[in-house]
């Protein structure tokens, strides 16, 4: 049964993205976020009977900070997608009439000591029962973060596609530029040249420091319901015409065959034909974007572009908010910094809906009735 314009996002929040916020608790700032996407929905706290949040929180502890009593709740468990995820879970339970209106929020706080690098000693491996991950990533694994497992791919794109490191930063650098016109950003007012991004030191050879992104503290929230209901609320809806996955080809990068290839090539044809419409239908694009090559290499996958020539695609297309091909218009992860709580991957599901329901103001893209999202 296809869920094609069964449900629509109608309220939306965000705190601004800010390195620390000192003072503030994570459940703080998820609290200010819930209160702030319920009002703007034109709803009060008992209209909200769903609640969907991050791995690594509980939900019931969740809903009894917020004050809500769901009948349905969860937590997703598809790392970075797990905003988009969250998305499709909503759409399913509304459309299934488990819920009236779902609340959909990620966001933390980070810690001060988040930027403490540290090895990871035999002694930190996880518990649980051996995986390829605990036996060889953990003890013998990419350098700190993932800028090791990012870097070969990156590598293994410019030796099979002959992209250039201009290509990349040019990708970065169109993200700087919406992120700089995005007040709540990291990297508001800072925006970046080509040759800032190919002059900033290596996070791992072949990456740029400035072609990954900033974990930062924040919050973002939605609320999905009916389409029937949608359409009784203030906010023009931004209705949810196709879903894909969330879909996986691998648990660990280095056991694929091809490690530039995503599990958009699943998610993206699935979520169109559920739309009935074409690559070619889609006017902007937010997607998933910790580096460069990610957010790339998904684009190709999706169908923008045919494998291989995303590099070129980005040297001769304007990606900025006032191009001709937006994509992460409020500057995405790289731009506006990468949310804790597995926030980073929601804020573009939150730009998303801003754009379609038209209130971007200064970032407002020229075409906005059909974006795709990728988490």
């Amino acid at each position: 049964m296809s869920l094609r314009g069964k449900a629509a996002i109608v309220g939306f929040y965000e705190t601004p993205s800010r390195k620390e916020f000192p003072d503030r608790s994570t459940n703080s700032l998820l609290a200010e976020v819930a209160r702030g996407a319920i009002r703007d929905a034109g709803l009060r706290k008992e209209d909200i009977d769903g609640l969907i949040n991050a791995e690594g929180t509980n939900s019931l502890t969740l809903a009894e900070v917020l004050g809500i009593r769901p009948r349905y709740n969860t937590s997703v468990t598809s790392h970075g997608a797990s905003g988009a995820t969250s998305i499709v879970v909503a759409a399913q339970a509304v459309s299934a009439g488990l819920a009236n209106y779902v609340l959909c929020i990620f966001g933390g706080s980070q810690p001060r000591s988040s930027s403490r690098l540290r090895a990871v000693s035999q002694a930190e491996r996880p518990s649980g029962p051996a995986s390829r991950a605990t036996e060889w990533e953990v003890p013998y694994g990419p350098v700190i973060a993932m800028n090791g497992w990012y870097g070969l791919i990156k590598q293994r794109h410019m030796f099979e596609y002959g992209t250039t490191m201009e290509q990349f930063a040019k990708c970065a650098a169109d993200e700087r530029f919406n992120g700089a016109a995005n007040p709540n950003g990291i990297w508001y007012e800072q925006p970046v040249t080509v040759q800032d991004v190919l002059d900033s030191r290596f996070t791992n050879d072949p990456i740029h420091l400035l072609e990954g992104v900033m974990p930062v503290s924040g919050a973002h929230a939605v609320i999905v319901t009916t389409a029937e209901r949608a359409r009784a609320l203030p906010n023009p809806p931004a209705y949810i015409l196709g879903m894909g996955g969330p879909a996986t080809n691998h648990d660990v990068i280095w056991q694929e065959d091809d490690i530039t290839v995503t599990p958009v090539t699943m998610s993206a044809p699935n979520a169109l034909q559920m739309a009935e419409m074409n690559i070619r239908d889609v006017q902007f694009a937010q997607f998933y974007d910790c580096y460069t090559v990610l957010v790339m290499a998904c684009l190709e996958d999706a169908g923008i572009v045919p494998k291989g020539e995303i590099g070129p695609f980005y040297e001769s297309t304007d990606t900025t908010f006032k191009g001709e091909f937006p994509i992460n218009t409020d500057g995405g992860q790289i731009g506006a910094g990468q949310t804790a709580g597995l926030g980073g991957g929601f804020r573009h599901v939150v730009e998303a809906t801003r754009q379609v329901m038209g209130r971007a103001e200064n970032r407002q893209v020229e075409k906005s009735d059909v974006c795709l999202v990728n988490g």
